[in-house]
């Protein structure tokens, strides 16, 4: 028979021990009892073990209706043989119920059953002589109870198997919920490693290019403003080591270690000045409150990148940082007065980097919960604005007053 689970197995094989158990019994009872017929008794248990089985030995019957059918008729008859011969017969029919009612479908199982329990009611009766009500009850109360059993068990499996597949499913479904998370967080990650590249090392590496241009353009005729150049241009590559180092440590930039936001927008526009020819000036409005790593980290990286832009890009003379802190918000404004450009028709960034500046830019103010504009026409400067919420004042420690 075909079952699923060891706990079935083994209550299979013990369904067949008890029907060669009632079998040998049937003959030693005949035997014993002198049974006029006490051969063919034995001859026909004989007959009825061989038949039996067959059917756990041929896995047809577990697999096909139709030959588990066929299977169940030949028991049947020649249980019904046996029944004619011994009233002991009457006792197979419980374990042939379990077995009717596992290999057929509910309503022929059912059938079979009843007809069982019909035969066994009958052949116990015409062995004694007598209709009684105990040559029925025992039959019909046997058959109700393996209906009940089997049945019962039948409805546990379903619905064992029905919350397998649901924690299956549950758990394909949180596998996918893993991969797609992973496959997001490393989206991110390499978002916020494009981010950062762009900010520093390739934002550094052109100032370092256009400083080694002015360098070059300088010699032979003015050495001493070429020395200033390469020296401006060691200090450049200095500073993007420096911020190399700490973007692979995945520390705060060199520029906020032991300072505050405005020290280093101060001493970003006093940098930037130095090394190209436009004048970059800082202004501070507001009360300075203390910021979230991340926010400080953000628009230091705005600010920078505004700048890098404006050095690259924007042909500016002047370009102004003012870091104000409102009332419940922080924001950096960086206004240049240089050509200008249509900001709709900023490219999306591509392989080369260009279009990527301000993409990133307004990605890091959006991914803290701020907003970024950008205003801006040609011939007209530039003037970017990226602000960001106030953390909630932390609530003051409760002191005990004793008096």
């Amino acid at each position: 028979m075909n079952t699923s689970t060891t706990a079935t197995r083994v209550l299979a094989w013990c369904l067949h021990l008890l029907v060669m158990g009632l079998l040998a019994l049937t003959v030693v009872r005949a035997v014993a009892g002198d049974a006029p017929h006490a051969g063919a008794v034995a001859a026909t248990a004989v007959v009825l073990a061989v038949t039996y089985a067959i059917g756990p030995l041929l896995p047809v019957v577990a697999r096909s209706p139709r030959a588990a059918a066929l299977w169940l008729i030949a028991v049947g008859a020649v249980w019904l043989v046996l029944l004619t011969l011994s009233a002991e017969a009457v006792w197979l029919a419980f374990p042939l119920y379990f077995v009717q009612l596992h290999l057929l479908q509910r309503r022929g199982g059912l059938i079979a059953v009843v007809l069982t329990a019909i035969t066994a009611a009958a052949g116990f009766a015409a062995h004694q002589d007598a209709v009684t009500p105990a040559a029925g009850i025992g039959p019909a109360l046997g058959a109700a109870v393996a209906v009940a059993v089997v049945w019962g068990y039948r409805t546990l499996y379903h619905e064992s198997e029905r919350r397998r597949m649901l924690i299956d499913e549950l758990t394909a479904t949180r596998a996918d919920l893993a991969a797609a998370q992973h496959r997001a967080g490393v989206l991110q990650e390499r978002e916020r490693l494009a981010r950062e590249i762009h900010d520093t090392l390739a934002q550094g590496l052109s100032s370092i290019q256009l400083l080694l241009r002015a360098a070059e353009r300088a010699l032979p005729s003015n050495i001493d403003a070429a020395t200033g150049y390469v020296e401006q241009a060691r200090i450049a590559a200095v500073d993007n080591l420096a911020e190399a180092r700490q973007f692979v440590a995945a520390l705060s930039p060199p520029a906020l270690t032991d300072s505050t936001l405005a020290d280093a927008l101060d001493r970003l526009c006093m940098t930037t000045a130095a090394r190209h020819p436009f004048v970059a000036r800082f202004h501070l409005t507001g009360t300075p409150v203390a910021l979230p790593t991340a926010h400080e980290v953000a628009l230091l990286r705005v600010a920078q990148s505004a700048l890098a832009n404006a050095a690259n890009h924007a042909d500016a003379a002047n370009v102004a940082v003012t870091l104000s802190f409102l009332d419940d918000e922080v924001a950096v404004d960086i206004v240049d007065d240089g050509r200008g450009f249509v900001p709709d028709g900023v490219p999306r960034p591509g392989k080369d980097g260009d279009g990527f500046g301000l993409a990133a830019m307004r990605s890091r103010i959006l991914d803290l919960d701020g907003t970024f504009t950008v205003e801006s026409a040609p011939g007209r400067g530039t003037a970017l604005a990226a602000r960001l919420p106030l953390p909630p004042p932390t609530e003051p420690a409760a002191t005990e007053v004793t008096e």
